[in-house]
């Protein structure tokens, strides 16, 4: 049973978890970025060059495959599908960038967080006191001033 506890506790530490959910997270990641790529960057490419789809982008090795679509050909024979990885390519620039600004705003926060807890909190002013006390806190300060004066000259034995 020692094995079954130290596998729990190994399953339930915070990395695992949190790295599980990253792998789930990163899969769904994955199908947007594909679908991105397949059913709007592609097309838009497409478009732009005149009708250029990297789907179907192939090169035969063999001389039995006559087929023009990429999933013929390979139902026939080798090929080499360059246009799949052209797609996958295009999916890493993505995915590359995106995480880019992902880990920039990060960063950002990180670097504003750890700024507000190195930075010692401002303490307040204190507040300027009125003419009044002031004045008055003078007078006591000279009545105080002059008692000393006069407890030191006098003799003590009156």
């Amino acid at each position: 049973m020692a094995i079954i506890d130290e596998f729990r506790t190994f399953a339930l530490k915070g990395n695992v978890v949190d790295l599980a959910v990253g792998v789930i997270i990163g899969a769904a990641f994955s199908r947007i970025v594909s679908s991105l790529v397949e059913d709007v960057f592609t097309p838009l490419i497409g478009v732009v060059t005149g009708g250029l789809d990297f789907s179907n982008y192939f090169v035969a090795l063999s001389s039995e495959v006559t087929a023009t679509s990429l999933a013929a050909a390979r139902e026939q024979g080798a090929v080499l599908a360059y246009g799949a990885f052209i797609t996958a390519t295009i999916n890493f620039l993505i995915v590359a960038w995106v995480l880019f600004f992902v880990i920039r705003a990060v960063n950002r926060l990180r670097a504003r967080q750890e700024a507000e807890v190195a930075a010692p909190p401002e303490t307040p002013a204190e507040p300027a006191l009125p003419a009044d006390v002031k004045l008055l806190a003078e007078i006591r300060d000279i009545l105080a001033d002059g008692r000393e004066k006069i407890s030191r000259t006098t003799p003590e034995s009156h």
